[in-house]
């Protein structure tokens, strides 16, 4: 059984099924989707994460109908998520909803299961129980958490120690503008106890493509999240990734972003939409970006931050 690890790049399934942030039917199908996952497995990226508030289930219905559709001697390893609502704090509530994300994909057991948010009243200790449980069971081989800080990082890793499990991975946001992870004691944490970083958003919902700038802002609910002041800020940073990416065989800037996440021992986890989208993600693999590189991509990105403040 690989570890995250050895993934160098995966394929995130929020897009899959959302139609209210990611407006699938309008801006993608069906049939888009498919193409998306046939054309993952074909570029070797078989790590595939969804959550079951994605698409409301939608999303793992539809990466369980590609998995049981595709004849592939490849195997694919998926990881989802569950959402500690309000109305099912408890351990039968926790195994229910595991056992709804198994039947709408199709398997018998999850490579990772992740706690979505470290949300209370339940303390983490319980849902490292529940994980441990579900470990015991056969319905998981691995146990994840998203978006946990380093205080409840360290609590979940003591708890599983009792189980004589390990935390597997953290998932959280992680990218050229957003790289708090670095400051708040995180990304150090993980590192040290060897607990994988999947990074979720690592083109900052496009916004690192070099698609969108001032004169072409996104729409939805994106384009409240990056409003004019925000997309004012990029061209420079967009810059220097095209600058960066030309010297590597006119690399992408999402292809540049991608191998930045790699080059910091991330497992990114790209969406994509359509085939034409995977086959440009998974330009990000087979070259490896320079130290100096990497310098130059941090302090571009810290001029943002800088001038957001």
């Amino acid at each position: 059984m690989p570890h995250v690890s050895e993934f160098k790049l995966g394929i995130g399934c929020w897009a899959w099924g959302d139609r209210m942030i990611w407006s699938y039917g309008s801006t993608h199908n069906l049939n888009d989707l498919r193409e998306a996952f046939s054309a993952s497995l074909e570029a070797n990226i078989h790590f595939f994460d969804t959550a079951e508030v994605y698409g409301q289930g939608a999303s793992e219905k539809l990466l369980g109908r590609f998995i049981h559709e595709t004849a592939t001697s490849r195997e694919v390893f998926i990881a989802s998520k569950f959402m500690p609502f309000p109305w099912r704090l408890t351990k039968s509530g926790f195994l229910k909803a595991l056992n709804g994300t198994l039947s709408r994909i199709g398997v018998d057991s999850l490579f990772l299961y992740q706690i979505h948010f470290p949300v209370p009243p339940v303390q983490i200790n319980k849902w490292m129980e529940y994980l441990a449980e579900a470990v015991e069971k056969g319905l998981i081989n691995h146990i994840g958490v998203s978006n946990f800080n380093a205080k409840q990082i360290r609590k979940a890793v003591d708890q599983l120690q009792r189980y004589g499990l390990s935390l597997y991975s953290n998932q959280v946001q992680y990218n050229l503008l957003d790289r708090s992870i670095e400051e708040n004691g995180v990304k150090s944490i993980c590192e040290d106890l060897n607990i994988e970083i999947i990074a979720y958003s690592p083109l900052a919902m496009g916004m690192l493509t070099g698609k969108y700038s001032v004169e072409n802002p996104p729409i939805g609910a994106r384009a409240r999240k990056f409003n004019a002041r925000k997309l004012a800020l990029l061209p420079p940073l967009i810059n220097t990734m095209k600058q960066i990416g030309s010297a590597h065989d006119a690399k992408s800037p999402s292809q540049v972003a991608l191998n930045w996440l790699i080059s910091k021992g991330c497992l990114p986890i790209p969406g994509a939409k359509n085939k034409e989208q995977v086959i440009l993600n998974s330009g990000a693999l087979g070259w490896q970006l320079e130290k100096d590189e990497i310098v130059e991509l941090d302090k571009a990105s810290d001029s943002i931050k800088n001038n957001n403040q």
